[in-house]
């Protein structure tokens, strides 16, 4: 079976095309060594084989050491842990959503699009690393992931700029 890689970007904040608000869902910043986001993350990515699924503390702590750049947002509803939204900032303006998902069980209640909508707010108003201001948004997503991702990363708005099919 083949494993399809889709990349997509926007390159202006004015290009989000949001989506209704959820009172209940917001996102809050939080720390890469946190169980509880190690715990969701692993949740999230388990149906869809990431490896940050199996990581062990090792694994987690050289995963940490490699980048040294990423934010770790978890996304919660009513305050209770709900999914994840990771940024890693990039050298030149850009950056790039490393990780987002919402736990398995919250799938299909119709949250994913606020909840990216959420995280690319976040990504446009993050401090690029060198640059004056974020100049690109994007994110990869593959055909082992959930069937909404890349529909859902359109209609916010975002653009394929690069597709790559490997043997899986």
């Amino acid at each position: 079976m083949e494993k399809t890689i889709t990349y997509v970007e926007m390159t202006s904040p004015d290009e989000l095309r949001p989506a209704p608000p959820v009172a209940a869902l917001a996102l809050f910043r939080t720390e890469g060594t946190s169980t509880v986001v190690q715990g969701v993350q692993a949740e999230v990515g388990r149906p869809h084989g990431w490896n940050s699924a199996t990581r062990t503390a090792q694994d987690w702590a050289e995963h940490l050491a490699e980048y040294p750049r990423r934010q770790y947002w978890l996304i919660t509803l009513d305050g209770e842990p709900a999914g994840i939204a990771n940024l890693e900032l990039h050298p030149g303006g850009d950056v790039e959503i490393a990780t987002f998902g919402l736990l398995p069980a919250l799938v299909g209640r119709g949250l994913g699009g606020y909840a990216l909508t959420l995280a690319l707010r976040q990504a446009w108003a993050t401090e690029p690393v060198d640059a004056d201001t974020v100049r690109r948004v994007w994110l990869h997503t593959n055909s082992f992931d959930h069937p909404g991702a890349l529909p859902n990363y359109h209609k916010r708005g975002m653009r394929t700029f690069k597709t790559e099919v490997h043997p899986a």
